[in-house]
């Protein structure tokens, strides 16, 4: 019986105090970023190393295409800048196995994107590419 009453009594002061709250608290803001409006930039024919898991053979190529969301401001350099992304992205993929499969010839595609981001980030600046998309992967 104890229990019970502690539970109602429970209930009773929780409710109030939302109560309260409620009509004379502060009301809660949520934080939104600024609508941003966005481009996406394509980067086409991206070749890459299937390298197997064990880091230390080749597997075959993979022939990749991108869009990269970007700030609508920013598209232009960003794009201007793609060469310099190409080769981050190629000092990168030989480091990181992403064949996959029974005969490796599957690419991963999270390992792909995590590159593509490590690149982006050194390339134009932490955070410039909001979104990468990989449109396509076929073997080279």
């Amino acid at each position: 019986m104890k229990p019970l009453l502690v539970l109602l009594a429970g209930i009773a002061v929780g409710g109030a105090s939302g109560y309260i709250a409620k009509q004379y608290g502060a009301p809660i803001e949520v934080a939104t970023d600024d609508h941003i409006e966005t481009a996406f930039v394509e980067v086409d024919d991206i070749v890459a190393p299937l390298v197997l898991p064990d880091g230390k053979r080749l597997a075959g190529y993979v022939s990749f295409k991108l869009a990269l969301e970007v700030p609508l401001e920013e598209s232009e350099e960003i794009t201007s800048r793609l060469p310099l992304l190409l080769h981050e992205i190629n000092m990168r993929t030989y480091r990181k196995p992403m064949a996959s499969g029974p005969d490796g010839t599957l690419p991963t595609l999270e390992v792909f994107r995590a590159v593509v981001e490590e690149s982006s980030n050194v390339v134009f600046g932490q955070g410039a590419v909001r979104t990468i998309a990989i449109a396509r992967a076929t073997p080279a």
